[in-house]
């Protein structure tokens, strides 16, 4: 897991080496209402995320992940609590945050008339810190076509695109929804390196959602888990995976079992948070959680 990483890096370390420069939350959440037509999506949601952390966002189809990526970046008006990015509240963000934070959307939100060399010298203008190397150096290797109006180039090039525009101004905060649906999997592989290696130098706070488990378990420090509205659970993957067990059985032995953490119950079965499996009765029978049981149990 996290084989393109370094063994020293994890979320955690990241996370607290960042936090003693930076003490600040880059984002900061605090009991997010949100709803549609009656209908509740984000019910009192509570988030934080610091300098140098990668987390994967993860839910069902419809819990809410992209409205809650659009809030946090203040595109949505909430019912209730507070989005802070940097400090600041996030519908009313100065220049100087502005020009901190990069966003992939779920749908292309380029302007299609233009080529590729226009667009990015458009938005250059926005960004003191654009990295004009870096730009080349992506497009070169993504082969993005330079000198094709972006209505017609394909759904995977647009989204190369989208990525560079967005990895151009080397941002502290960077969001990005399902921004490797288009791509195929070399090109995610590629991307997801140059992700990780926006983190190492950077100490860049990263949040992504996807439905692909194999990109989080590559690049995903911390994952967190959306379900009813909240953020049920965020927490090191690596030390997720090493800590939960699945544990099957006859449920009236299920049914004894004390001093655990039980993230998830089923009729003959249990997901449990550090369990001692040498302290199980017999005639129960644990195994090692995947991401995969993970999802199923927590969204």
């Amino acid at each position: 897991m996290n084989a393109t990483l370094p063994s020293h890096a994890n979320g955690a370390g990241l996370g607290l080496l960042s936090q003693a420069a930076e003490p600040t939350a880059s984002v900061h959440i605090t009991g997010l209402q949100l709803g549609y037509r009656g209908r509740p999506v984000l019910q009192g949601l509570d988030w934080q995320m610091h300098p140098g952390q990668v987390i994967g966002l993860l839910g069902r189809n419809g819990a809410g992940k992209t409205t809650l990526l659009e809030a946090l970046l203040g595109l949505r008006d909430v019912q209730a609590g507070t989005v802070r990015l940097f400090g600041q509240p996030a519908t009313r963000l100065d220049d100087a945050a502005r020009a901190r934070i990069g966003y992939v959307p779920q749908a292309s939100d380029l302007f299609e008339d233009l080529r590729a060399d226009e667009l990015l010298a458009y938005f250059r203008s926005f960004y003191p810190r654009w990295n004009g190397a870096k730009v080349e150096a992506l497009m070169q290797r993504w082969a993005v076509p330079r000198d094709v109006e972006i209505g017609r180039m394909s759904g995977g090039q647009q989204q190369r695109l989208s990525i560079i525009r967005a990895l151009a101004h080397e941002p502290d905060l960077l969001v990005l929804d399902e921004p490797v649906a288009s791509l195929d999997p070399l090109a995610r592989r590629d991307f997801l390196r140059e992700l990780v290696e926006q983190v190492l130098d950077r100490g860049t706070t990263v949040v992504f959602s996807t439905h692909i488990l194999s990109d989080l378990e590559r690049v995903a420090f911390n994952v967190a888990f959306l379900q009813s509205g909240r953020i049920g659970l965020q927490a090191p993957l690596d030390e997720l995976i090493d800590e939960t067990r699945l544990v099957t059985g006859p449920e009236p032995l299920l049914a004894t079992l004390q001093g655990v953490e039980v993230l998830a119950r089923r009729d003959g079965r249990r997901l449990l948070r550090h369990v001692d499996e040498r302290s199980l009765p017999p005639g129960l029978v644990a195994q090692r959680a995947s991401l995969e049981d993970l999802f199923e149990a927590l969204t």
